[in-house]
């Protein structure tokens, strides 16, 4: 897929986000790459056979005092690459999309990875019930 298909897919999933918290996104920068760096991957603990598809860098909400100010943006980054080898059709890679910068954006606001995915599982969960 071409990188601005993509990036337009990526700014549709933002847009998928409740405007509730969209409104709340404070200093964060989201970003397209083709892959995770070697030292994103150390970051992330992510293992040889493991795939990122989605990382925030940065300070999250809930760790920001009263002196939190005069620095660079965080920073989410989708992995193109990464994502599109777990997705086969553009439906699939943009629902990927829209689930991974939900995904980051909750580090954001500060959930740990281990919260995260029990709210992704409890999403699924609702899903399958419908």
């Amino acid at each position: 897929m071409e990188r601005s298909d993509f990036e337009k897919l990526v700014e549709e999933g933002i847009g998928m986000i409740s405007e509730e918290f969209l409104a709340k996104l404070e200093n964060v920068a989201i970003v397209v790459e083709d892959r995770p760096t070697r030292e994103q991957l150390r970051k992330a603990k992510i293992g040889k056979n493991h795939l990122l598809l989605g990382l925030y860098e940065g300070v999250p909400q809930t760790k920001r005092g009263p002196h939190y100010g005069m620095v660079l943006p965080d920073k989410i980054t989708i992995f193109q690459k990464s994502i599109e080898s777990v997705a086969g059709t553009k439906k699939e890679i943009k629902e990927q999309i829209k689930n991974t910068v939900w995904h980051e954006i909750a580090h954001h606001f500060g959930s740990s990875e281990e919260s995260v995915r029990r709210a992704e599982a409890e999403k699924r969960k609702i899903k399958q019930d419908q």
